[in-house]
């Protein structure tokens, strides 16, 4: 099931239709060894900010050896701005991918800041950036193979759905401790 946020238009609905339809069709066969050849899983990551910073979401989709896929997940961050959610959308499938126990794993992320500092093409200069860059790096070295890779945003679209379902449901009215119900104690004070 796709959720599309209320705020979209008509066109930029129908465009994110088109991504997550086009994100379904089978991709052409990787140069080289497939994933599924070298039992590497694949996995899209995304983050998303409403404003930025604004309420802030990650998303992620992992895709086993078998082509299938594995899991989907969604979290709603909190405020952060999207490059923020962007690391954080990594750091959270580098967890998951070793919690299930795959030591070879492809990631793509839409987002060229991340991709390219990963690969350590670009700097990292944003002090909060770097803090999680090193955390992402110190998560990779645990891998016996890791690469990642820039795709167009159209073919991230289920990562980005659920960037966006972890906001929606993070903000979603009546939810204690959202913006909806400022006067509601937030999940670390209930703790």
């Amino acid at each position: 099931m796709l959720r599309l946020p209320a705020d979209l238009t008509a066109a930029e609905a129908m465009q994110t239709i088109r991504a997550a339809l086009k994100a379904l069709e089978p991709s052409p066969p990787a140069r080289g060894k497939t994933a599924k050849a070298r039992g590497a899983i694949r996995i899209h990551i995304d983050g998303a900010a409403r404003g930025n910073p604004g309420p802030a979401g990650v998303g992620v989709v992992i895709i086993g050896p078998d082509g299938e896929v594995a899991e989907r997940l969604h979290r709603g961050i909190g405020e952060a701005t999207n490059n923020v959610a962007e690391y954080r959308a990594l750091l959270l499938a580098l967890e998951r991918a070793q919690a299930l126990g795959y030591q070879d794993i492809e990631v793509f992320s839409d987002s060229e800041l991340l991709v390219r500092q990963i690969q350590g093409r670009y700097q990292v200069k944003h002090p909060a950036l770097k803090e999680l860059h090193a955390l992402a790096k110190d998560r990779i070295g645990k891998y016996r193979r890791f690469s990642i890779q820039h795709v167009p945003r159209e073919q991230n679209a289920e990562a980005d759905a659920q960037a966006n379902r972890g906001i929606d449901e993070a903000y979603r009215p009546g939810r204690r401790g959202t913006k909806s119900d400022p006067d509601a104690p937030s999940a670390e004070e209930e703790e």
